[in-house]
Order: structure tokens, then sequence, then C-alpha cells
């Protein structure tokens, strides 16, 4: 269930921040609503029911359509789902913050309100840091390539074709090689912002 907020969330963020630069596709393509089976992937959807993990189908783009600066108009569009699941994780701590809920960790069947909150926290911030890492298809990727001189594009371009077995890489064979690339890119920061979210 949280999954299918943030999931929503993040590709509508994509939807809107493209419109609003000027690219109807999105909305054309009927990606501008709250409604998550528009946004869910068929396949992604199936493994999030069985396996607890899956994805969303890609908010489609033209970059042609973005204004007088495609790149510009396509970092802004890519940092938008990440920072949206940023924003549901502060907006969901705003309990904590003010007092109103004790923080406590869910030990029996059912889920404590505090529980819940401090998962979909939890699971937004992953969401966040995640989608940040500089490897496409995330969204870190055009983020990245907008700040980079000619040279650190040309480089990125080179690496595309083979940024999703980085990635695979990166989750799956470095922590059992001594290099735990993604604690340190998406574990650790999670955790560290987490505490401060609600404690």
């Amino acid at each position: 269930m949280i999954l299918v907020v943030a999931f929503t969330i993040h590709e509508l963020s994509h939807a809107v921040v493209a419109d609003r630069l000027g690219d109807d596709t999105a909305r054309l393509a009927g990606r501008i609503t709250l409604n998550p089976l528009k946004h869910l992937d068929p396949l992604g959807s199936l493994l999030l029911l069985v396996a607890g993990f899956g994805w969303a189908k890609p908010t489609p783009v033209n970059p042609y359509k973005l204004g007088r600066n495609p790149a510009a108009g396509m970092m802004l569009v890519s940092a938008a789902g990440p920072f949206s699941n940023l924003m549901l994780a502060v907006a969901a701590s705003i309990p904590f913050q003010l007092g109103l809920i004790a923080v406590s960790f869910d030990s029996g069947l059912l889920p404590t309100l505090s529980g819940f909150l401090i998962e979909f926290i939890f699971i937004n911030l992953l969401l966040f840091f995640f989608n940040l890492i500089p490897l496409a298809p995330l969204d870190g990727e055009k983020i990245l390539f907008y700040f980079l001189p000619a040279g650190g594009r040309e480089a990125m371009r080179r690496i595309q074709p083979y940024s999703q077995y980085l990635l695979l890489l990166i989750i799956f064979i470095g922590p059992y090689v001594g290099l735990p690339i993604f604690n340190w890119l998406v574990g650790w920061p999670t955790q560290q912002l987490l505490r401060m979210l609600i404690l």
C-alpha cells in the first residue's frame, strides 16, 4: 500500500512538472491523475504483490517540448519524482515533530499508527535516495547530466548502455566483495535522515 502511494505520487510529480514546462505528453497519456492504475506497471505491480517490491510505469516525457533548454527541463522533471518522495516523508514526520505521536516500532500482528508512519517515512526516503543514484534509468542520471561539463556528459553517454548492469552490481554484488556502495548511497543516508525526522 505504501509503495503504491509512493509510486503514484512520484510519477504524478514527473507528469505535472513536465506539463507545466510545456510538454503535454504525459497529460495526453492520462498520467496527470492520482489513480494508481495509470501509473503502475503490470509486471512491477505483480512483483509488488508477490515479493514486496516492484516498479511503476515510467512517465512519458518529450524533452524537445520542455522549452528552450531541454537538459534543464529534463533535470527539473527528473528531480520532481525523488523530491515528491522526500516531501511525503517530511509530511508524515510532522506528528512526531509536534509530539502528537510517540515513536514506537511494531511488535504485534497489527501495525500501530506510529509503526505505519515510520515505515511510510522509511520507504519514501529509500526511494528518494535510490532514485538519486546517477545511473539510468534512475532520475539521478538526468539530474547529474545537467550539472556536468561537456566531457562529463560524454562519459555518461558512454556508460549509459551499461548502467542497468552497473546498478545490479552495486546492489547485489557489491556487498559480497567488500564494496557496500548501495548502503553508502542509500541505506546509510536513509537511516540518518529517518532518525532526524522522527526523533
